[in-house]
């Protein structure tokens, strides 16, 4: 039916608002009817062209929602429609254009909360801290309650190293909002960094919150089991009945989460869990598998290492995911269990020994690196990561044998040609942990940015230089050179975010003093 060309003001206003009442309401096929009468005789109605918007965003079509928001920013410029604008941006991954968007809007709207917290967001997401900052006290000057920003606030000022302002900001959020996780959490790993354990593990248990998968996507969700979680409760006195009426100690089934390197930091729990359980179960990746077996079955034979499928819960009592033990078992600084844990094959170790011993000068000091992690698409990855031309001056540095332990599927991170010749780098033939192990157990020294290798030589023992981002992972703690963790490590940390060169600068006059001089060559290309 045509509409007709006479409507009132009052008829289009009229119109609009039944539209927003039926969108309201979820039925979307009588607000596009009634959207569709208003566009027809206003096609710039900023109103309808918003709400069309909304009805896809809605609806998850998120071209169609970009274009409706453009047509209702052209039509409508007022706050609103710059704020569903940097919404849709940021829901598209579309960050840069979304600060754009934001910075535009509060040219318009200088006193608009949500395009502050918008423009703080994405320059927090952006890896610009104290911008971000700078923005998020300006919302703060407009609605002092307002937890979003005291939250980003806080995590903000964590990564500018500020970790008593942080903890303020993150605990008024959750003042504000008790049940707000991703504060919780992120306030966990600010106790967590400033050594507060005992406070900080309960509240490290909401971390599920803020967990994504190898894709960088969210998985809020914590894994249902239908077992209960243990807790660190004394279970001594609890037995259970078998089939033949006996009774056995209850056993305990461990979840892997998170990195590589979250495991091999935590699976010192699991020989400590047999006080308490007759045989304690660890659901492991493939590429750990062989590892923990050769080190955990023949000395703990009650840990038992499981394929990473979903396992038969009747044959377990009580479940535990693996970063929980440590608030299971109580831990603080002081109780922190640093123990050698992990071991090499002694075979695959010597068989590593000969051909080691096979290069030029093998006499002397060898040195394993890693210039960077994994996960490339991770904010925190670029922030850790260095190239290997950035390390090429310390691997010119004579009279070491520097061996490669990089690994990685990304061709960026690989050894440049000019720092290759300085290398001897058998990675392409390494498949698992199991093989790392057995190459660093004949190395005297490993100098790693934060990544698992730095775990998995720690653990084994080894020497360990971590080459520390600021602000780094909680779990090196903060302006500290050692590791309760690790006794064996040593931690060299930016002065300032970025400044990997002070870091270098360090490392020399330490391989110097902890190997001593020797003149046996120069040119550090001829030992390759």
């Amino acid at each position: 039916m045509p509409v007709p060309f006479s409507l009132s003001p009052d008829d289009i206003t009229a119109l609009h608002k039944a539209a927003d009442t039926a969108r309201e309401a979820g039925n979307v096929d009588e607000a596009q009817r009634l959207l569709d009468r208003l566009l027809a005789r206003n096609p710039r109605h900023g109103g309808a062209l918003f709400a069309y918007a909304l009805l896809a965003l809605e609806s998850k079509q998120m071209d169609s929602a970009q274009s409706w928001a453009e047509r209702a920013l052209e039509a409508q410029p007022d706050a609103a429609s710059f704020h569903l604008q940097c919404f849709i941006q940021i829901k598209t991954d579309a960050i840069a254009a979304a600060r754009h968007t934001a910075q535009l809007g509060l040219e318009r709207h200088p006193d608009a909360a949500s395009l502050h917290f918008f423009l703080g967001l994405t320059l927090q997401m952006q890896g610009h801290n104290q911008a971000a900052a700078h923005a998020y006290r300006r919302l703060l000057e407009l609605d002092p309650d307002h937890v979003g920003a005291h939250a980003n606030l806080g995590t903000v000022t964590k990564h500018l190293g500020a970790l008593d302002e942080a903890e303020w900001y993150l605990r008024r959020a959750i003042a504000l909002k008790p049940d707000y996780l991703s504060a919780r959490c992120n306030l966990a790993t600010v106790l967590l960094t400033s050594g507060q354990y005992e406070e900080a593990w309960p509240l490290f248990e909401d971390r599920w919150v803020n967990m994504v998968d190898g894709q960088g996507r969210p998985t809020p969700e914590r894994p249902p089991v239908p077992l209960p979680q243990w807790k660190g409760e004394n279970l001594n006195a609890v037995s259970r009945m078998d089939d033949e009426g006996a009774r056995h100690r209850p056993r305990l089934l461990v979840f892997h989460e998170q990195g590589f390197g979250d495991s091999l930091q935590f699976v010192r729990y699991l020989p400590l869990a047999l006080e308490h359980f007759s045989e304690v179960g660890y659901i492991c990746p493939q590429p750990l598998k062989r590892l923990y077996e050769q080190s955990f079955e023949a000395r703990w034979p009650g840990v038992t290492v499981l394929e990473n499928v979903e396992p038969d819960f009747d044959e377990w009592d009580w479940y535990c995911p693996l970063m929980s033990l440590p608030m299971a078992f109580g831990t603080r600084l002081d109780t922190i269990p640093a123990f050698t844990y992990l071991h090499a094959d002694a075979g695959r170790a010597a068989w590593w020994h000969a051909r080691l011993a096979a290069l030029p000068n093998p006499d002397l000091p060898r040195v394993g690196v890693v210039w960077a992690g994994g996960h490339s698409g991770f904010t925190a990855d670029t922030v850790r990561s260095m190239t290997s031309a950035h390390m090429a001056p310390l691997l010119a540095m004579p009279h070491i044998r520097w061996i490669s332990l990089q690994k990685t599927d990304d061709p960026a991170k690989r050894a440049d040609p000019a720092t290759e010749t300085c290398l001897a780098n058998w990675m392409d033939e390494i498949d698992d942990f199991a093989d790392t192990a057995a190459l660093i157990e004949n190395l005297d020294l490993v100098i790693s940015v934060d990544t698992s290798v730095a775990h998995l030589a720690a653990a084994m023992g080894k020497p360990v230089w971590l080459l520390n981002r600021f602000a780094g992972c909680w779990r090196w703690l903060h302006d500290r050179e050692d590791s309760p963790w690790y006794p064996s490590v040593r931690i060299f940390t930016q002065p300032q975010q970025g400044d990997w060169d002070n870091v270098l600068e360090q490392v020399p006059a330490a391989l110097r003093q902890h190997f001593g001089s020797d003149s046996a060559r120069d040119d550090p290309r001829s030992l390759v």
